[in-house]
Parts: structure tokens; C-alpha cells; sequence
């Protein structure tokens, strides 16, 4: 296994990658279950599928965009991302469920939004360091940087 450099800024920028990917398709899915009214474990579902979709969806887009085919950008993506898409999920919805009423306040009232972001941020600051570990293997969006460059 090969040792890359590793700055914590390089893994921050992975990181918020990654977070944005993760965030529209939680946040789509708390809204949709939200507002269906499904049970936590339904929104949760939800929420975990759409953002792993949107959080491979966009690591995809720009390997594509470099010229890879689709067989090989999905493999990059899945690569690239899992971990680090699995760590986020894990946290943001354990502080999600965790926050006492947050699942249920509704998508009106400010404390939902506030719980939803707290539990992001969170997500965010426990996948940094994972995804810093995985660049200096080599492994992670080092990979996709890879792929960039060919």
C-alpha cells in the first residue's frame, strides 16, 4: 500500500465533497419523509439511500467529465466515496435520532433545520480525519485525483 501526502486541507476539500453529496440527498430525504410523515426508520432509509445516490452521482460527474467511461467512474466513486459517505450517514443520523423531538418538529419549525445542520456538521468534523487516513493511502478521492490526471 502506497503512502501519499495527506494535508488536513486536502482532506477538508475531499471531505466537503463528499458533505455535499451527502447533504442534498439527506436533506431531500428528511424532507420527503418528513413530510410524509414516515417513521424514523423510513426517513432514515430514505435519507441514507438518496445520499449515498447524490454523493456517488457527483464524484461521478466529475470523473466522467475527465474522460473516463461509466463502468470505471462507477468503480472510482464506489472507491472513493463509501467510507467516507458511510461515516457521514452513520453520525448524521445517530445526532439526528439522538436530538430528542428533531424527527418530529416538523419541516416549518427552525429546530428541525438546527438539528439537521448540527448533525452535518458533525458528520463532517468525524469523516475529515477518515478521509486525511485514506488520501495518505492512497486510497479515498485519491484515487479520483488519480483518475483526473490520466
Amino acid at each position: 500500500m502506497s503512502t501519499h501526502a495527506a494535508s488536513w486541507s486536502m482532506a477538508a476539500s475531499a471531505t466537503l465533497h463528499c458533505l455535499t453529496g451527502c447533504a442534498i440527498g439527506e436533506v431531500l430525504g428528511m424532507v420527503i419523509g418528513t413530510a410524509l410523515g414516515l417513521h424514523n426508520a423510513a426517513t432514515v432509509v430514505l435519507a441514507v439511500v438518496l445520499a449515498f445516490v447524490f454523493g456517488y452521482s457527483l464524484t461521478m460527474r466529475g470523473v466522467l467529465r475527465a474522460g473516463v467511461g461509466f463502468k470505471r467512474a462507477l468503480r472510482l466513486a464506489l472507491a472513493a466515496d463509501t467510507l467516507s459517505i458511510a461515516v457521514m450517514e452513520l453520525v448524521d443520523n445517530l445526532v439526528m435520532v439522538g436530538i430528542p423531538g428533531a424527527m418530529h418538529a416538523g419541516l416549518a419549525n427552525w429546530f428541525f433545520w438546527a438539528a439537521l445542520t448540527f448533525a452535518l456538521a458533525m458528520a463532517f468534523l468525524l469523516a475529515w480525519p477518515v478521509n486525511k487516513w485514506m488520501i495518505g493511502r492512497g486510497q479515498g478521492h485519491a484515487v479520483v485525483h488519480g483518475a483526473h490526471a490520466h
